[in-house]
């Protein structure tokens, strides 16, 4: 997803599409632990554009033998890229809207505007919205529906309390879905449910998203959607480790993604 631009002896790399930046952080640290070669990338897992500086490099000292130092940095790095390639793909999208009193009208559906507006950030197109209510079985019947219809993902909002067995998480889990973690140590985000479902050779993510998503600004669900539109796959390691930089501040002028939430 990047070529190169050389300019004055230094080597920019820059994105040659739309997509997600991935960095192998083992081979980066390899590379930048040899004190002969530096690169310097710009953090992953966020969403790069066309023609985005994603990282630069410099040789350490100026003059250097370049075979062997390149040698040894190739060696190190193993023969993966640093930086492979996750361009983003369409996806369709079903969104179930959990909640009774949504359900018969008795309030507002603020949920599905949000979502909406995120994932115009990206190529989706909406299959449609249910609303299931609270009734556990009606709500499982929905996700099934959706990826009977082609969806890629389905999301599900509200319903996320700290009972595993209630509501949205117990029908996502009914599903047969792969649960990979109910919990993130992320705030504003911190009842998250992601799972995967197996449908032959596809595999669909299912998301149960908390009631925050509604109304903070920026939440875990900002930090997942890059990866799960470019096809990466999260593991529950991966959460855990969104705890250092899981605050978000709330501040006055959001400048998310460059600031520290999520890094």
């Amino acid at each position: 997803m990047h070529g190169s631009d050389i300019k004055e002896g230094k080597i920019e790399l820059i994105a040659d599409c739309d997509g997600v930046l991935k960095i192998r952080r083992d081979a980066l640290l390899a590379v930048n632990s040899l004190g002969e070669m530096m690169i310097a990338p710009r953090h992953g897992d966020f969403p790069v554009k066309k023609g985005d500086k994603i990282a630069g490099t410099r040789i350490i000292p100026l003059v250097i033998e370049k075979i062997q130092k390149w040698i040894r940095q190739r060696k190190v790095a193993g023969t993966k890229p640093i930086f492979p390639s996750f361009r983003t793909v369409l996806k369709k999208v079903g969104i179930i809207t959990t909640g009774s009193e949504v359900q018969k009208g008795l309030i507002k559906d603020t949920f599905t505007p949000v979502l909406k507006e995120k994932l115009d950030e990206f190529s989706c197109q909406i299959l449609g919205q249910t609303l299931p209510g609270d009734e556990r079985s009606q709500i499982t019947s929905d996700i099934l529906s959706f990826i009977d219809q082609g969806a890629d993902m389905v999301i599900c909002s509200g319903g996320m309390s700290v009972d595993p067995d209630d509501r949205t998480p117990g029908a996502i889990k009914d599903t047969g879905a792969e649960i990979v973690t109910y919990g993130a140590p992320v705030l504003p985000g911190a009842m998250l449910l992601l799972s995967y479902y197996q449908n032959n050779d596809k595999i669909i993510p299912i998301l149960g998203l908390p009631g925050c998503v509604m109304y903070a600004r920026r939440t875990v669900f900002d930090l997942i959607l890059p990866r799960i539109m470019a096809d990466d796959r999260i593991c529950a390691d991966e959460i855990a480790s969104y705890g250092e930089g899981g605050l978000c501040l709330n501040c006055d002028v959001c400048t998310f993604p460059n600031c520290g939430f999520g890094k």
